[in-house]
């Protein structure tokens, strides 16, 4: 904290414990609290609260109500038990009040990936991961436990039910209520109910036309059917020795615990 490229408003509290990085700027009504970690040009602009364990990654973008690491709303969990609390990557923005809470557990951290756009409100509960480039639009709910894959899109105020999984590369739209698996690649609508691939991101995101196209055949023949899981797996094994994206749709599907949200009914062939 001596370094003196840091900058820190008269009225902010900043623990003794805190290790700054270089040319870290904390806001006024800015606390940090216990043992948390800012990289080098963090930014915090003007009242966020971030209570230790902490670490947040290098030229992370912290919005005023912004909270972090306060403890998880868990039954189970007593205010001072041993926490792994909070780690954010790097180059994130983080939104007015958006909340991310502890873990409630030891093992690992309540994690946020590197470059995730977390917008207004959003909610990340207890012992939930979120991988790289994901995006939160305002007023997103992840319940706890949750894990959210790289490169996933959320519209404004979906809502993950605990111990879900989004798919890397999914798009789940707004006010969607999500208590199944999203499968990688697709899109998710109102409640657990796929429509299609995220054709846009897949090609946005370099992913090969002859990939496309086997993950179009493999929505079509496996989800759109609405197969039980076992023949759903039975369907895309051949496929997926041809690509590796149908191979890691597959194996997502294998490692479902709360099962993969169906297609729509009315589905048609179509998924433009």
């Amino acid at each position: 904290m001596s370094d003196t490229s840091v900058q820190i408003h008269p009225t902010a509290i900043v623990s003794p414990a805190a290790k700054l990085g270089k040319n870290v700027k904390i806001g006024p009504g800015c606390i940090i609290r216990g043992d948390v970690t800012l990289g080098d040009d963090v930014e915090l602009i003007a009242n966020v609260f971030i209570e230790g364990p902490a670490t947040v990654g290098a030229r992370t973008l912290l919005f005023p109500g912004a909270c972090l690491g306060f403890p998880p709303q868990d039954y189970k969990f007593k205010i001072g038990m041993p926490t792994a609390g909070v780690a954010i990557g790097e180059d994130c923005l983080i939104r007015e009040h958006v909340t991310v809470h502890a873990a409630s557990k030891l093992d690992h951290p309540t994690r946020v990936g590197n470059k995730c756009f977390l917008m207004v409100s959003s909610h990340l509960g207890h012992d939930t991961v979120v991988g790289n480039n994901v995006v939160m639009v305002n007023n997103v709910l992840l319940a706890g436990h949750v894990t959210v894959q790289d490169n996933v899109t959320m519209g404004g105020s979906a809502a993950v039910h605990q111990f879900c999984r989004v798919g890397r590369l999914a798009m789940v739209s707004g006010l969607s209520a999500v208590s199944l698996d999203v499968p990688p690649f697709c899109i998710m609508v109102e409640r657990n109910q796929l429509v299609g691939l995220n054709a846009v991101g897949l090609r946005r995101n370099g992913v090969p036309r002859e990939d496309i196209t086997l993950l179009r055949k493999a929505f079509r023949v496996a989800l759109a059917t609405r197969l039980p899981r076992q023949e759903m797996l039975d369907v895309l094994e051949p496929m997926s020795k041809v690509s590796v994206f149908v191979a890691e749709l597959r194996e997502f599907i294998v490692g479902t615990k709360r099962g993969i949200a169906p297609a729509r009914m009315d589905l048609s062939e179509s998924d433009e």
